[in-house]
C-alpha cells in the first residue's frame, strides 16, 4: 500500500489515504521476508511492516492508560512498582498494559534482580516505532492529563522503590 496526500485535516495534521502500492513487486524479498506489508506515512516517510506489527502498535495506542504510560516514560526509565503507584491500578493491570506496549516494541524492558524497568526505546528501535512515539508526543504535548501525571510522578520518585514494592505487596 502507498499513501496519497490529501492535505491537512481540521486539526492541522497531515491526512493520507492508503492504497495498493504497485511500484513494489508482489514477491520482492523485502516483502516476502516480512510476511506481508502495510505502508504508512508519517512526516513524508514510507514504512513497511507486517500487518501484525501494525495492529500491535495501533492496539497499544488505543488505550488511554497505555498512552499515559508512554508519555510518562519520556521522563526516563521506571520500575513496574513506580508505574503501578503512579496510575493507582492493580499490578496485574499495569503488567498487562506493559506487555502490550512491549509486544508493539513501544517500550524496552530490562531486569535487574527482582526489579523490571521499562523505558522508551532508543535509537536502535525501528524507525516506524520512533516515529509513532514522536507523533504521539507531539500530538499530546499540551495534554492536561500529562501535566497531572508528571506532577504525581515527581512525588512517586521521592519514594524509595523498595518501600513502594512492600506497600503494594501488602495491598
Amino acid at each position: 500500500m502507498a499513501e496519497t496526500w490529501k492535505g491537512r485535516g481540521p486539526t492541522g495534521w497531515p491526512v493520507f489515504t492508503l492504497g495498493i502500492r504497485s511500484a513494489v513487486p508482489r514477491h520482492s524479498p523485502e516483502i516476502d521476508n516480512k510476511g506481508g506489508s502495510v505502508y504508512i506515512s508519517l512526516y513524508g516517510e514510507l514504512y513497511c511492516m507486517t500487518n501484525r506489527e501494525f495492529l500491535a502498535i495501533t492496539k497499544a495506542l488505543a488505550d488511554e492508560n497505555r498512552v499515559r504510560i508512554l508519555l510518562t516514560l519520556r521522563e526516563g526509565e521506571l520500575c513496574v512498582c513506580q508505574i503501578t503507584e503512579l496510575f493507582g491500578l492493580a499490578a496485574s493491570t499495569i503488567s498487562k498494559h506493559l506487555s502490550i506496549l512491549y509486544q508493539a516494541r513501544l517500550v524496552d524492558s530490562r531486569k535487574e534482580g527482582r526489579w523490571i524497568f521499562y523505558a522508551l526505546p532508543g535509537k536502535e528501535a525501528p524507525l516506524e516505532v520512533r516515529e509513532v512515539i514522536r507523533w504521539m508526543e507531539k500530538a499530546l504535548a499540551d495534554n492536561p492529563q500529562s501535566a497531572e501525571d508528571a506532577a504525581r510522578l515527581k512525588k512517586v520518585l521521592e519514594i524509595d522503590p523498595v518501600e513502594l514494592c512492600k506497600r503494594q505487596c501488602r495491598s
